[in-house]
């Protein structure tokens, strides 16, 4: 009788989350951050982290915005912990390089981080953050297939992905994101040293490739789009 095969682990669903000009910026090039959202839209953000068991964000977002990536409203916190899950949701980040700055506030704030990183910048990053997060080493390259992997062993069923462009792209180009959440601005940033939504790359489809559109609405003065990107539309 052959032996029984392990049973893959079971990945998060994965948001992308992101707020965008009309022209597809998430930021200008100043070195203040751009806020494209309103109130209404960023508490519709911390509604969505309250309801999911990680939030990730790329080591270019945490150098260049340093956010905390919290659930900011106590009630929804007292609404998690009643349920038995921490306050604020596993924070997760990813590098190649290691290049992650102990002094970022990603490190200081909430509960239980993890860091994925190289092979060979791993060592250096558990140097540098001195058990600030628990570092994981995916290979000689951060696969993202890997990376959700190893989420969905730590039991993460619902993972909301903050950026930047690069890793947005590199979610939709391998065809890992189930869920797409757009909050477009009323504003024109125009100016090609700015960060935007997404890089080229070659996505699954090509530019024929329609997506299913799941809800359009307004949400003060910005537009929240969702999408299905692994769903053609009719």
């Amino acid at each position: 009788m052959d032996a029984p095969q392990p049973t893959a682990p079971q990945r998060p669903h994965v948001l992308l989350s992101a707020a965008m000009s009309i022209d597809g910026y998430l930021d200008d090039a100043s070195p203040e951050r751009l806020l494209l959202s309103n109130a209404a839209d960023f508490d519709r953000v911390d509604e969505l982290r309250a309801d999911c068991d990680a939030i990730l964000a790329g080591s270019t977002t945490l150098r260049r915005d340093n956010p905390q990536l919290l659930v900011n409203d106590p009630a929804r916190q007292a609404a998690r912990t009643a349920t038995g899950r921490p306050a604020h949701p596993l924070k997760v980040t990813l590098s190649a390089t290691g290049n992650l700055p102990a002094d970022l506030r990603f490190w200081h704030t909430g509960g239980a981080k993890v860091a994925y990183a190289t092979d060979a910048a791993a060592p250096a990053l558990r140097a540098a953050l001195d058990g600030l997060a628990e570092v994981v080493a995916l290979g000689p390259r951060v696969r993202l297939a890997a990376l959700l992997d190893d989420l969905g062993r730590r039991g993460v069923r619902r993972l909301l992905v903050e950026g930047g462009g690069s890793v947005h792209t590199q979610f939709l180009a391998e065809g890992l994101a189930d869920e797409l959440q757009l909050a477009v601005a009323p504003l024109l940033v125009g100016d090609p040293a700015a960060p935007r939504f997404v890089n080229p790359a070659d996505f699954p489809g090509g530019s024929t490739r329609r997506m299913r559109l799941l809800e359009a609405r307004t949400v003060g003065d910005v537009v929240l789009l969702r999408y299905a990107p692994k769903e053609h539309s009719a």
